[in-house]
């Protein structure tokens, strides 16, 4: 366009470009948030996936040890090459990451993770495509990978490799008006864009060396070997609810980390060793005298058969006795829900039904019903008693339940589980619902709101705020922008339940539209 000569409107002219590029850097509060999330949320993973590395390294570094040949010893120094050739990318990226975080103005006083000028994307356009670092990361990935692939021998493992690694240069998508890798990637991103973008490089490096390391591990020891590390004892007793002086106490005890093909587990309860048989063990003993609630005690001991180290842990599960008279049981979970029929059933030994009288204190519950079936309706957490009596009992039997809110719901865009759609998939979905999982009772939750952003590629992330589950005007429009390479991520969803005085919040919902 033309300069105007008059000064009036040349100043005019200058505020509407100022205007426009405010706007334009005018990122919320709430996407910034998002974008650090995500970087924190896979540093988080890629510590996870770092332990599990270090692990695994360790047993294969004793298996040599326990072996000491020529064979074993070779896989365990590919192994510790692996190891080297991802540390150097990690440190590598990591060096990348901290040059643009300290050219961003370094240390945000307020959050001290994040740079002062995380907004800016001169920084990262600077650094990654003028100054070349972008082309030098994208020279690296290609480097490291084959310096990964070089230690595998076998043709048809490598070719396997190739196609399933993680840290892969991607491909540049044809409709894109990118030139190069770098481009696509980091121009004119902001800098709090480019974070995750770096933590997923060093995650991705991670994962790839797992790969790696599972695979010399299998090939050093013959087979997959499985760490033990993390044990439970399972006790299943036959019935939570005896009679003193009548019944046996019978449970079945059960190692959780229990192995088909090795005999180093040893379980002993209430003092006694147990013998086993597929990795069972079976007691049966008296019942404590006396009424109340009882403990049951059994221990567990596991040998790792390579390093010989043995791990032991304790379990124990509470049962109540009684006398003979009357037994009240939940018929779906020994708890009782807020907000739905909880029904119970009463059985009384030589007891009429018609002379019971049932009564429900504490959990601001009540109870209906009559006979030996009844229901009850409660409102708030803690104890609830049900109270049982009659005139032909010589007292009252009282039974305690714990009363508990509806599990939180699962939040749902599309099939359970989905993460991906398509173009013409996400634009056909309704909104988003509440999938109460694994829940017997007839209850339903319904979502009361969410934020939903779009994060376009090479676009400004925009977000909304929608209200109920089905998506509204503002969220239609956003998911009618979608194509291939866009993320949207679903925030803040709320969601009520049947008792809820005020929305929950349920979680994030993540999808990439392919």
């Amino acid at each position: 366009m033309s300069i105007p000569k008059e000064p009036r409107q040349l100043m005019i002219n200058l505020m509407y470009l100022v205007l426009t590029a405010m706007l334009a850097l005018n990122v919320s509060a709430e996407i910034i948030n998002a974008f650090f999330a995500l970087e924190k949320g896979i540093m988080g993973t890629s510590k996870i996936v770092e332990k599990s590395n270090t692990d695994v390294k360790t047993s294969l570094e004793e298996w040599v040890k326990l072996k000491g040949n020529e064979k074993h010893a070779k896989w365990n120094d590919k192994a510790t090459q692996a190891v080297a050739i991802s540390k150097e990318f990690e440190s590598y990226i990591e060096g990348i990451r901290k040059s643009i975080f300290d050219a961003a103005g370094g240390p945000n006083p307020e959050h001290p993770d994040r740079p002062v000028k995380y907004k800016d994307k001169d920084v990262t356009t600077r650094i990654l495509i003028n100054e070349g670092k972008g082309a030098e990361i994208e020279k690296k990935i290609v480097e490291t990978r084959n310096k990964l692939l070089a230690l595998i021998d076998d043709p048809a493992k490598k070719a396997e490799f190739t196609n399933s690694l993680p840290l892969i240069v991607d491909e540049i998508p044809k409709e894109s008006e990118s030139k190069s890798w770098p481009e696509y990637k980091f121009k004119q991103m902001p800098v709090a864009a480019v974070m995750p973008m770096f933590a997923k490089l060093n995650s991705d490096s991670k994962s790839s060396t797992t790969q790696f390391l599972n695979y010399f591990m299998d090939q050093a020891s013959g087979k997959t070997e499985v760490k033990l590390d993390k044990y439970l004892v399972a006790i299943a007793p036959s019935k939570a609810y005896l009679i003193s002086g009548k019944d046996r106490f019978e449970a079945t005890v059960a190692m959780g980390a229990y192995s088909s093909t090795a005999n180093n587990i040893s379980i002993t309860a209430n003092g006694s060793s147990l013998p086993l048989k597929d990795g069972l063990a079976k007691y049966s003993g008296g019942v404590e005298t006396g009424t109340g609630e009882k403990t049951f005690n059994a221990t567990a001991t596991v040998t790792n058969p390579i390093t010989g180290e043995k791990s032991t842990v304790k379990g124990e599960f509470k049962y109540e006795v009684g006398q003979a008279a009357v037994t009240v049981a939940a018929d779906k979970m020994n708890v009782f829900y807020i907000g739905v029929d909880n029904p119970i059933s009463i059985a009384a030994a030589g007891v009429s039904s018609n002379s019971l009288k049932v009564n429900v204190s504490g959990g601001g519950a009540t109870i209906s019903g009559s006979g030996k079936s009844f229901v009850v309706r409660a409102t708030s957490q803690g104890d609830c008693n049900v109270v049982v009596s009659s005139s032909e009992m010589p007292s009252a039997a009282t039974f305690k339940f714990r009363v508990k809110r509806i599990p939180d719901p699962i939040p749902i865009l599309g099939k359970k589980g989905q993460s991906t759609f398509g173009n013409g998939e996400i634009k056909a979905q309704e909104g988003i619902i509440a999938f109460l999982e694994n829940f017997d009772f007839d209850a339903k939750c319904v979502i009361s709101g969410f934020n939903i952003v779009r994060l376009g590629r090479r676009e400004d992330p925009v977000n909304k705020l929608n209200a109920g589950g089905r998506f509204g005007d503002d969220a239609k429009r956003l998911i009618a922008l979608a194509k291939p390479g866009d993320s949207y991520m679903f925030t803040d969803i709320k969601a009520k339940c049947p008792g809820d005085a005020a929305g929950r919040d349920i979680g994030v919902l993540a999808i990439t539209i392919r």
